[in-house]
């Protein structure tokens, strides 16, 4: 039996003695066997974990992983494919990552969270170059190509640490150098040292064996966390507004804007994946696309109640829970609320300046962010369809079109 073979055996065993059990072992909360799992999960990729463990996952989760959330998620994405419904939020992991981020868990934001998840990037290369986390034959990049992917990450954690947190990052890496990378690790921000932040490294599960896979679900997790992030400043600017403050609102706005930039970044480091290699895991991927991001679309959504052309395009129906959410009497929007109280107070005054100035400011980073997604899969795709099965880069480019504050009068 080849090592492959029994670390296969290994973790067939372990969930198999979990089916046969009366009761979930007291001393678990089943991070040993989604640990077990997930490493055969990172050799083989999930398309190819074999049916029989599979089959028995599926029995745990019916049995009794609903006690448990944690496992419960985890099994809820790991068994999609299985289950023919394989797409965004599961593939990214979305399901954990949310119940990290509850309050009951941890204090830990969104935005935080997009922190933590590019470190985690950083110590994954690190990891790679001593050896430590994957086998050979992975499509590992060459070392200048790790050196500009890991100064664009390090910019971005450096933009959230923020201060004095920043200084002990450096601005340049020698990667082949792996004893240098190994040392970053100790500078780097952390998950929360608890019982629960260990299924933080649950949530990476790739479909496929390449190297660049692991670290292209990171840079997707972080923006659904930024989006996430997002949405939240873009709801309290709708609470500031109904409140009669639209200067308060247009600090709210100016926080998007600056998440928005921090997004547009990340797409520098996607730049870093070699356009084959991608073309490569992606065919295991098709279902999921990024045109599912339900946090995305709910940021959209709260901006303004998007054109029925678009409301009734697949950019929405892919997402039928905000779709739902937008199309309900009662859901407000910072255009609604700004012409609401416009008509109460009419025009003028240096806050609705300041409004303008940073509705038109949050504009203007969306459309620069489209383009720069647009230019990236063009780069990526070619004339391929997107994995969604969208139209890919003509998708994009249409959506260039779509304004976030399009009933608002604001300058272009």
């Amino acid at each position: 039996m080849t090592p492959q073979e029994e670390r296969c055996a290994s973790s067939f065993r372990a969930a198999r003695r979990w089916v046969a059990a009366d009761q979930v072992p007291v001393e678990s909360d089943g991070l040993a066997l989604a640990r077990s799992v997930n490493s055969h999960v990172r050799r083989t990729g999930k398309h190819f974990l074999p049916k029989r463990m599979l089959i028995r996952l599926s029995e745990i989760r019916h049995r009794n992983a609903e006690s448990l959330p944690f496992l419960h998620a985890f099994l809820d994405c790991l068994l999609d494919k299985h289950e023919y419904r394989f797409w965004n939020r599961t593939y990214l992991s979305l399901p954990i990552l949310e119940l990290l981020l509850d309050e009951r868990n941890s204090a830990v934001s969104a935005d935080r969270m997009s922190t933590l998840l590019m470190a985690d990037v950083v110590r994954f290369e690190a990891g790679a170059a001593g050896g430590s986390r994957e086998g050979p034959g992975r499509g590992r990049p060459d070392a200048e190509t790790v050196s500009t992917r890991l100064r664009h990450a390090l910019r971005f954690i450096a933009q959230g640490v923020g201060g004095s947190g920043a200084v002990d990052l450096p601005s340049r890496l020698d990667a082949g150098r792996a004893s240098r990378l190994e040392d970053l690790a100790d500078h780097l921000p952390r998950p929360p040292a608890t019982d629960t932040w260990a299924w933080f490294d649950m949530t990476v599960q790739p479909v496929y064996v390449l190297h660049d896979e692991y670290f292209f679900i990171r840079i997707l997790q972080a923006h659904e966390m930024l989006f996430t992030a997002m949405a939240e400043h873009v709801k309290s600017a709708v609470a500031a507004l109904r409140e009669g403050c639209p200067g308060e609102c247009a600090e709210r706005i100016d926080g998007a804007v600056a998440m928005f930039e921090r997004a547009a970044g990340l797409f520098r480091t996607v730049a870093t994946m070699r356009a084959e290699h991608f073309s490569t895991f992606r065919h295991y991927t098709q279902g999921a696309s990024a045109i599912q991001s339900e946090q995305y679309k709910r940021f959209e959504s709260l901006c303004g109640v998007p054109q029925a052309s678009r409301l009734h395009s697949t950019a929405f129906t892919s997402v039928p829970a905000v779709r739902a959410e937008t199309k309900d009497p009662g859901h407000d929007t910072v255009t609604r609320a700004y012409l609401d109280l416009r008509r109460e107070r009419g025009p003028g005054g240096a806050a609705w300046s300041r409004l303008d100035a940073a509705l038109g400011r949050l504009e203007s980073m969306h459309q620069r962010w489209k383009s720069a997604h647009r230019g990236l899969a063009a780069r990526m795709l070619g004339d391929a369809h997107g994995s969604g099965y969208t139209d890919g880069v003509p998708y994009l480019t249409a959506a260039l079109e779509n304004r976030l504050f399009w009933q608002l009068p604001l300058p272009r």
